[in-house]
């Protein structure tokens, strides 16, 4: 018996030794970051003011990169910015092909997939159109079959559509860009998107129309997503670091900052839009 006891409590020091030894050695997700060096993002083509990238210096711009550099920052390391597409940014995070996706919308269906940090800002969603007749139109009013709209796929303006205008003539792009040209082509009567996308599309192209708000208003919170098996430590910094710079304001510096080259202000958003919330 004594013989028998000894040889448990030696299996149960073993084993007690060998968990002290894994947990010892796993590290944190902010240390793989640091030892990595790099911060990486999901980076979305052509889409001014949130992302774009210069094809001459493969430089990134945008409110979203400002953001995200601000954060790698505060981590000791450097932004990494990584090719993605609006569907895939969740992919990629979901992957661990990046560390966070920045501007997304967080749909109860996503977040079956990635965590979501506190909102960074807010955004409004509007209908961008040429034709003054969808002036004034509410969201009842455009659910509509007569009226084509059109949206990029896999976006927050396409769940938008799915969910308050099923009856429109909806037209859905593999690219935004492809939306804008089915509207300037007269294929759509309109392009849903956010606010901050509208107001500068029409700036670059005023063959676009004008940017019109349907009621009731559609605020939604600007999240960031990350990986379900990032650590606590990492989740809760993303979020205090959503929280502390959407509340003093410096989320909506970069965001009016990467809107200026455009000549955008903030007083030519739509009136009654707040992105503090």
């Amino acid at each position: 018996m004594k013989i028998f006891k000894g040889i448990v409590k030696t299996a149960v020091a073993v084993a007690l030794l060998a968990t002290t030894a894994v947990t010892a050695s796993a590290q944190s997700t902010i240390e793989e970051i640091r030892d990595r060096g790099v911060l990486r993002m999901a980076g979305i083509l052509n889409e001014d003011p949130y992302f774009s990238k210069d094809p001459r210096t493969g430089e990134w711009r945008g409110f979203a990169v400002a953001m995200a550099a601000n954060m790698a920052a505060e981590l000791g390391v450097e932004l990494e910015v990584v090719e993605s597409s609006w569907s895939n940014s969740i992919l990629d995070v979901q992957s661990g092909r990046v560390d966070i996706a920045l501007a997304l919308t967080a749909l109860p269906k996503r977040a079956l997939s990635i965590h979501f940090s506190s909102p960074t800002y807010y955004n409004s969603f509007v209908i961008i159109s040429p034709n003054t007749d969808l002036a004034g139109k509410g969201w009842d009013e455009l659910n509509d079959p007569n009226i084509k709209i059109a949206v990029d796929i896999g976006s927050a303006q396409d769940n938008i559509t799915k969910q308050y205008l099923p009856d429109a003539n909806i037209l859905r792009f593999k690219t935004r860009d492809e939306a804008i040209v089915a509207v300037i082509t007269g294929q759509a009567d309109g392009i849903i998107n956010s606010v901050l996308n509208g107001v500068i599309m029409t700036q670059k192209n005023d063959s676009l129309g004008e940017v019109y708000v349907p009621q009731p208003l559609l605020s939604s919170p600007s999240v960031i997503g990350i990986n379900y098996n990032a650590d606590e430590q990492f989740k809760s910094f993303v979020s205090a670091w959503a929280d502390y710079n959407r509340r003093v304001g410096n989320n909506q510096t970069w965001i009016v900052e990467s809107m200026e080259p455009f000549g955008v202000a903030l007083e030519d958003l739509p009136e009654g839009f707040d992105i503090g919330g």
